[in-house]
């Protein structure tokens, strides 16, 4: 029976330290290194990379556009316009994601509602960029209408 009392012991106390949500917990916010709501407004890209392996398309560098639209509440539509296919709009929620005290830039995409992607960003309240890793965004690379998973850049100044 003490064989038994030591090891319920010990599990209960790895428990509560392995159950601390302090340190495994994400917040979701909308103030971090600065509000969301100071992206409301209306932007044009200047860059709107799409890449995977080797194959990379800037769709505004190929002479197409990119245009977003953000409410205060992070809410937002973007429309791509490439020279060689039907424009389309993609819309989403931007937010920071706060974990082990650091922010991260976030979006969650509609066409995926219960999940999001970090990603790397600058903003100096004219010019927003930000960039995400590998499955961070979607393209149809050879236009046969299936997107493909890819990670994207984008650069917005504010128009």
């Amino acid at each position: 029976m003490k064989t038994f009392t030591y090891i319920f012991l010990i599990s209960l106390i790895s428990l509560t330290f392995s159950c601390n949500k302090d340190d495994d917990t994400d917040a979701l916010t909308k103030d971090g290194p600065f509000l969301i709501s100071e992206l409301a407004g209306t932007w044009e890209a200047t860059k709107a990379q799409f890449s995977v392996n080797t194959v990379s398309i800037d769709v505004v560098e190929d002479g197409g556009t990119a245009r977003m639209s953000v409410q205060s509440n992070g809410r937002f539509t973007m429309t791509l316009d490439p020279v060689d296919r039907d424009a389309y709009t993609v819309s989403g929620e931007m937010f920071w994601e706060e974990w082990k005290q650091t922010f991260y830039f976030a979006i969650a995409w509609d066409d995926y509602p219960d999940d999001w992607d970090t990603y790397g960003h600058t903003f100096d309240g004219t010019t927003l960029t930000f960039n995400g890793g590998a499955d961070t965004g979607e393209y149809d690379f050879d236009d046969d209408g299936d997107m493909e998973a890819c990670s994207i850049h984008f650069i917005l100044v504010r128009s």
